[in-house]
């Protein structure tokens, strides 16, 4: 077994380097040492474990499984130990800890600004590093914590459910008056359908499920296709067009009737925003006051509409709203 007292801290710090780059030149530039100090520590640190940590082939350099899950423990101790000491070297002056923290675009571009405001309010020794990325699922980089939007799934992280998404078809007050009188299909055939992009499936998506479900037969290829369901939902704002979005995450616009659901039909394709961590970071305290924060202020999945009522899950028949 590895004993902490001959823990090789050169070579994790340069195996950390390298994880990092994926390179053992920009490696050893990071470091000020040369390439071959970089190659042999790599290589002595291997040895130790008797594990590969590299994959090295022709035009290829990438983690093995082993390298992987090392990666993010070194990272984050390292971040810790320099936390900590800087922390010593602002001497008496107010403690900070800084938190990577992974939101999708959407949540970040409505909800980052409240949450850094909120959360500043109740923690204020610690620092929100926030980030955005595109991908569904699993964060790709390594953070404290990540909101992740995704379909229940097993994994090694902590998850907690914030809440389940429930899209509905919104649009502009006067697009909705379009409506009176008319069934969703006729509603639908008129209208513009605006598509926010998720990763790795079809443009039109969720609008094929959406009317799949309902029982109707249409082209929901059309209409404009935006990088994030917040641009979206802008051009919905403008007065144009029609798109599907979660009524929790839109709620301020649905309650100050800039968005109106002229249908009462929802939408449960199964994705959910959760938070995770890695069960590793559940006896860091600021991790842990950053979690619970979280969960307590969106756990409940309760969705209400402007109006008071829960909207419900699609049928086959669908009648507009009065």
């Amino acid at each position: 077994m590895i004993d902490r007292r001959w823990l090789p801290l050169n070579a994790l710090r340069a195996f950390e380097q390298v994880g990092r780059h994926l390179s053992f030149t920009a490696a050893a530039s990071a470091l000020s040492v040369s390439q071959s100090a970089v190659s042999r520590h790599v290589i002595a640190l291997e040895g130790l474990l008797g594990v590969q940590l590299f994959e090295r082939k022709p035009g290829a350099f990438a983690l093995t499984d082993a390298g992987a899950a090392l990666l993010p423990v070194v990272r984050k101790s390292f971040d810790r130990i320099e936390q900590s000491l800087n922390d010593i070297v602002n001497e008496g002056g107010a403690r900070t800890r800084s938190l990577r923290v992974q939101l999708p675009p959407t949540f970040a571009h409505l909800l980052a600004v409240p949450i850094l405001r909120d959360f500043r309010r109740v923690c204020p020794d610690v620092i929100l590093d926030i980030e955005s990325a595109h991908n569904v699922g699993l964060p790709a980089r390594d953070t404290d914590a990540a909101v992740i939007y995704a379909k229940p799934q097993v994994s090694d992280r902590v998850s907690n459910l914030l809440w389940m998404e429930r899209l509905t078809p919104m649009c502009h007050p006067e697009v909705a008056a379009r409506a009176q009188g008319r069934d969703f299909a006729a509603f639908l055939a008129d209208a513009e359908l605006l598509h926010g992009k998720l990763e790795n499936e079809p443009r039109n998506r969720m609008w094929h499920m959406l009317v799949r479900q309902a029982g109707l037969a249409m082209d929901t290829e059309r209409g404009l296709v935006f990088d994030t369901t917040a641009l979206a939902a802008q051009y919905a704002l403008s007065g144009e067009g029609v798109a599907l979005l979660d009524t929790r995450m839109f709620a301020a616009d649905i309650e100050a009737g800039r968005l109106v659901a002229p249908y009462d039909i929802v939408l449960e394709a199964g994705y959910g925003y959760y938070l995770t961590i890695h069960p590793e970071d559940l006896s860091d305290p600021a991790i842990a006051r950053y979690r619970s924060w979280m969960v307590e202020r969106f756990g409940s999945d309760a969705t209400v509409p402007a109006g008071g009522q829960p909207l419900r899950v699609v049928a086959q028949a669908v009648a507009p709203r009065g």
